[in-house]
């Protein structure tokens, strides 16, 4: 079993592999191969808290804010969040097939535009009093990070369901 090691770049040194995987060296020089980082709070503090994990998911690292690491390190960690990571941003709701559930919606993301099933209403979660997180019926996460900042045919679209 391993310690938990301290944020401080000085106790730990993140790179890719001959494989592409990210590996950690810690202070006393052992070197765990396939090491991910996972968000502790992913959607309401994003950019807070991350812990980077073992392949068995043993914690080897906590990092409070990512922004105080070096901007390799950053690097490292954000491609790999990129890769693991799949929760696109809805930024326009272009048409919805009905106001009946289950609907079928096409929208803009961050992403691209795609269409998404609700199946029903309940699948429509309210983060906080702009933010809101809808899930498909394959069990995709979408996310409107700010509902005020929706053109105004997307909002009267999403009203119907809210």
């Amino acid at each position: 079993m391993t310690d938990l090691i301290e944020q401080s770049t000085t106790h730990f040194a993140l790179k890719r592999n001959l494989a592409g995987q990210l590996q950690l060296t810690n202070s006393q020089g052992q070197v765990y191969d396939g090491v991910y980082p996972v968000r502790a709070f992913p959607i309401s503090a994003p950019q807070a808290g991350f812990s980077l994990l073992s392949r068995d998911g043993q914690e080897l690292a906590w990092i409070t804010q990512i922004h105080e690491l070096p901007e390799a390190t950053q690097a490292l960690i954000t491609e790999e969040l990129a890769m693991r990571e799949f929760m696109p941003v809805i930024k326009q709701i272009i048409q919805v097939s009905s106001f009946a559930t289950p609907s079928t919606w096409t929208v803009e993301t961050d992403r691209g535009q795609t269409t998404l099933v609700l199946k029903a209403e309940d699948q429509i979660w309210r983060l906080s009093t702009t933010s809101l997180l809808i899930t498909d019926s394959y069990g995709i996460n979408f996310i409107i990070r700010d509902v005020d900042a929706l053109d105004k045919h997307s909002r009267k679209l999403l009203d119907r369901f809210l």
